[in-house]
């Protein structure tokens, strides 16, 4: 068993922050934040992804169209899936599942 202390809270960074709180072989977790007003900026990824909102407002947008999303929210993005959070109006902190583990491109 391991405990992830701090993972899922927002650490204010210029302009995003995102910190690996664990790796295993099959999957790896973190907390990716994003500020109010900030602007994300990220590519598509060779891994699958599941965000879940532990604080803050925004939208979330993919080819399929955009969700206005907050704290309890669960998000899957497949392997590859063009995705990005715009409009964010309160500080935005998520943890963030990769699998297989993220490779960081």
């Amino acid at each position: 068993m391991q405990k992830l202390s701090g993972a899922g809270v927002f650490e204010h960074a210029d302009p995003n922050n995102y910190v690996e709180q664990l790796r295993t072989s099959s999957l790896s977790v973190g907390t990716y934040s994003i500020p109010a007003g900030g602007v994300d900026d990220q590519a598509p990824h060779h891994e699958e992804e599941i965000y879940v909102v532990t604080t803050g407002r925004a939208t979330f947008v993919t080819p399929d169209g955009a969700e206005p999303v907050g704290p309890g929210d669960v998000l899957f993005v497949a392997a590859e899936e063009e995705h990005r959070f715009t409009d964010v109006t309160e500080d935005l902190a998520l943890l963030v599942f990769f699998a297989p583990p993220y490779s960081g491109r």
